[in-house]
């Protein structure tokens, strides 16, 4: 079934209308979130990046953001089981590399700030399969994508609509 079929399947709960249109609202906090992603994704590889924006999604519940980016990473080629296995990456390990899980793990420590730091440990496996720019554009993707996810959680972003290249 397709994202538009399903939407528009009589059997599914209606969608929920978005709090307010905040791109719309604040331009200028709106542009400068796209300048600031793209000038991270120049620093990262498109890859790692969408994991990273994809798991940083999950663990905020930011459905919009988990629709847009899980559609483009499967537009860039990534494979579905790399996806679905994301949220569960502990026990599946297997399907990545170990700097894709430095960068997982990193991800995962700057999004839950509970301890209030990101443990040395974690920080130290990120630092052995990153050089510093490397590193230091990562640290920037993981909190771009969180502000990113506060914004769609908040705002109650609608997910189901995004196309990617669109």
């Amino acid at each position: 079934m397709t994202t538009t079929s399903a939407q528009e399947d009589k059997n599914h709960l209606s969608e929920h209308a978005p709090r307010v249109d905040w791109m719309k609202l604040a331009p200028d906090v709106y542009k400068a979130m796209i300048r600031l992603d793209t000038a991270v994704r120049n620093g990262v590889e498109t890859t790692l990046l969408n994991l990273v924006k994809i798991r940083a999604s999950q663990i905020n519940h930011c459905a919009f953001c988990l629709d847009m980016h899980s559609k483009d990473a499967l537009a860039a080629g990534e494979s579905a089981e790399r996806i679905i296995q994301l949220d569960a990456w502990t026990e599946s390990k297997h399907f990545y590399t170990a700097k894709e899980i430095a960068a997982i793990e990193l991800t995962e420590a700057i999004t839950v700030l509970t301890d209030g730091f990101v443990p040395d440990e974690v920080y130290a496996k990120a630092a052995a399969e990153f050089d510093e720019t490397e590193l230091s554009h990562l640290i920037a993707a993981i909190a771009t994508i969180n502000a990113f996810n506060r914004f769609g959680v908040s705002t109650r972003m609608v997910p189901g609509h995004y196309t990617p290249g669109a």
